[in-house]
C-alpha cells in the first residue's frame, strides 16, 4: 500500500458528520419542543 492508496482510503472513510455552520437556535427550539411534546404525551397517557 503506497501513500496514494492510503490517503484515498482515508478520504473514503470519512462520513462527514454535523456541520458547525447550521442554524443552532433552530436546533435548540426544535429539541425543546420535542421534549415538551414528549412530556405532555407521557402525562396524558398516565405513565407518570
Amino acid at each position: 500500500m503506497n501513500s496514494l492508496t492510503h490517503s484515498g482510503l482515508l478520504a473514503r472513510a470519512r462520513t462527514g458528520g454535523p456541520r458547525e455552520d447550521g442554524p443552532e437556535i433552530l436546533e435548540h427550539v426544535l429539541g425543546w419542543t420535542l421534549v415538551v411534546l414528549l412530556a405532555v404525551l407521557v402525562t396524558r397517557a398516565g405513565l407518570m
